[in-house]
């Protein structure tokens, strides 16, 4: 039996294969990130998130069903959640450094003590600390680095989860940086910073490169040299930016992977069930400090 010219010789060779789905002859390892069917290049048009076929973009252009990213979110969308998480941080470090009256000195300012991470306190019941240290920083390069990474990593990820999604992954990475201290730091321990938030944005951004199929070798860099810094520079949480990058990359991939049919379903449930997680381990490392006694200045066997 005869094989067309192009076409896979037998089974095994037709399931590593993808042909173009309006050139069925030519073979292709690319696909339309809004309908997900193979195409080739001929038949892509690049779009704000990823490339669209050409059918894709007629329907678009016909009124059709509105086109949406790889994870459900509006094409198009300006990204506004990046700007305002920024805003949030510089107004916070300006607090202290009004409260402290140096730029530099943030340890004299009551809003930094109050509310930077520290594992002590948080065993004593203030839990507020795990969210709201994520917005505080050591000092105005601190700020300033954080802030930089938020920008440019940001803005692309919040292009392809939309607003709602990402400001859910940027939450949930944020907590997951602060759990990591909490749960394996020690418990004299000061931590502060959006850095866990921002690991988790690069990990959520190396995830949403592999699904849409494009190269993960800047994405990759930055981590890897943002992860050296972490690693040989004195007072960087390792465990804090960890946390954070596992858990962004987590949401990340249950957003960008979740079934077209039953999208907004399965992308809720894997959120919340991250979150649950990280509430359990949270009150497990809680009920374990119970059996020690908690002060503001230490912890000890009771």
């Amino acid at each position: 039996m005869s094989v067309p010219p192009g076409q896979p010789a037998g089974p095994e060779e037709a399931a590593q294969q993808r042909f173009c789905a309006r050139h069925p002859d030519r073979p292709t390892g690319l696909r339309c990130t809004r309908c997900e069917r193979p195409a080739c290049p001929e038949c892509l048009s690049e779009a704000s998130v990823g490339y669209h076929c050409v059918d894709c973009l007629a329907q678009s252009r016909r009124g059709g069903r509105e086109a949406v990213t790889v994870a459900g979110a509006r094409i198009g969308g300006k990204p506004i959640v990046v700007p305002v998480l920024i805003v949030l941080n510089v107004l916070a470090y300006a607090v202290t450094a009004i409260q402290s009256g140096n730029f530099q000195n943030y340890l004299s300012s009551e809003l930094f003590n109050q509310f930077s991470l520290w594992p002590v306190a948080v065993a004593g019941g203030e839990w507020i600390r795990l969210f709201t240290s994520g917005f505080l920083h050591f000092g105005p390069i601190h700020l300033l680095l954080n802030m930089v990474a938020l920008w440019v990593i940001g803005r692309d990820l919040e292009t392809v989860l939309g607003r709602l999604r990402f400001t859910a992954v940027y939450l949930l990475a944020l907590l997951g940086g602060s759990a990591a201290v909490f749960l394996f730091d020690g418990l004299d321990s000061s931590v502060a910073g959006a850095s866990g938030a921002v690991y988790g944005l690069m990990g959520g951004i190396a995830v949403a490169a592999l699904r849409l199929k494009v190269s993960l070798r800047p994405v990759l860099i930055v981590i890897a040299l943002n992860i050296v810094l972490s690693v040989s520079l004195p007072g960087i949480s390792l465990l804090g930016h960890l946390g954070g990058l596992v858990l962004g990359g987590a949401a990340t991939a249950a957003l960008v992977y979740a079934p077209r049919e039953r999208r907004t379903a399965v992308q809720a449930g894997a959120l919340g069930g991250l979150l649950v997680l990280l509430l359990v381990l949270l009150v497990f490392r809680d009920v374990q400090l119970g059996e020690w006694a908690c002060t503001p200045m230490r912890c000890i066997p009771q």
